[in-house]
């Protein structure tokens, strides 16, 4: 069974009174995991796959807009005449891999959603073994090698470690919590050492925020940090909308649906990557009949979705932009070893 992510895991140390008790018996188990982490990419030999390795990583749990930053790296190759493929893990299919996601021969359940959804306009590899991944992509002939997630992963040299980090702060929440570690709090290990791999900070921020937080930028003021948003690539449909998502932080798409003016008659959440069955669905289409309404989802949960749902659905597309792009492209140009 799937756990909706816990908001309480984004609760700072200084609002310690809406902490639960579950966060304090959680913390041996969290410094476990810490050690873990850290153990095995000490301990790590990298792979050159022969290609330049581009890693789209996170630090926390959850979600931050880390596929869509690898999409717009993927796209920005591509249109400069770089074959650059994907790389996932593949997460939620049952494919191990090595082996390239076909829309149009398997499903989420065989490669994942993510891959699914990306694979529609460039080539993405599925790989449980993130070398064996690589090594089959530059074999296919790619000239560089975006990989989505992978940051605590140490099998692959990689000429750029980027970290997606979620730039939205709000009264209580804070997107490190109190800085506790899996499954104490939302860091998948802590700050410190995890920017001590990046070579930069990709920023998300929702399409309505006008600048990031201060005290957030501080934490960073040793790597550079590259302002992007979220913004839809696509206006949400019009009418009554029931909206659902199994992403790893829901709440962040209702506020996204509302603040680009869809008509939200209701939310509901869903855990991430949330498998749709026949019950879920159908009681989908009953509150939106209830409501007179629409249903309209993430293009990630709508990957998910049986074929013939995906007519009673609309997706609703999101992509980054970053505020400044020579940023970016000269951090890629390194990477590959020539200009864009």
């Amino acid at each position: 069974m799937k756990l909706s992510t816990p908001r309480w895991w984004y609760v700072r140390e200084r609002d310690r009174a809406a902490m639960p008790m579950t966060r304090a018996l959680l913390k041996p188990a969290s410094w476990i995991w810490a050690a873990v982490t850290a153990g095995k990419i000490a301990r790590a030999v990298p792979h050159d796959p022969g290609a330049p390795v581009i890693c789209v990583g996170n630090i926390t749990m959850g979600g931050t807009g880390k596929t869509p930053v690898v999409q717009e790296i993927l796209a920005r190759l591509r249109a400069r005449g770089i074959e650059a493929h994907g790389l996932s893990r593949g997460y939620g299919g049952r494919l191990a891999g090595p082996v390239q996601a076909d829309p149009a021969l398997h499903t989420a359940a065989d490669v994942g959603d993510e891959p699914l959804m990306m694979a529609k306009s460039a080539p993405i590899w599925i790989a449980r073994d993130r070398a064996a991944g690589a090594r089959a992509a530059a074999l296919a002939g790619a000239g560089a090698i975006v990989m989505d997630d992978g940051h605590q992963n140490p099998s692959l040299t990689k000429r750029l470690s980027l970290i997606v980090v979620d730039g939205e702060t709000r009264e209580g929440e804070w997107p490190f919590g109190d800085g506790a570690v899996f499954p104490a709090g939302p860091m998948r290990e802590p700050l410190a050492a995890g920017l001590a791999r990046a070579d930069a900070v990709v920023m998300m921020l929702p399409a309505d925020l006008a600048a990031p937080d201060r005290e957030l930028l501080a934490l960073f003021d040793q790597t550079p940090v590259l302002i992007a948003r979220l913004s839809a690539s696509s206006p949400p449909p019009t009418g009554p909308q029931v909206a659902f998502a199994g992403v790893g932080k829901p709440w962040k798409v209702e506020r996204a649906l509302k603040a680009a003016g869809c008509e939200l008659a209701d939310f509901v959440a869903l855990p991430d990557h949330f498998a749709y069955d026949a019950a879920t669905l159908a009681r989908l289409a009953a509150r939106a009949e209830d409501f007179g309404a629409g249903l309209v989802t993430t293009e990630k949960d709508w990957a998910r979705l049986p074929p013939e749902w995906r007519t009673r659905v609309v997706a609703w597309p999101v992509q980054a932009q970053f505020e400044d792009e020579a940023a970016l492209d000269a951090l890629l140009s390194r990477a590959i070893g020539q200009p864009l």
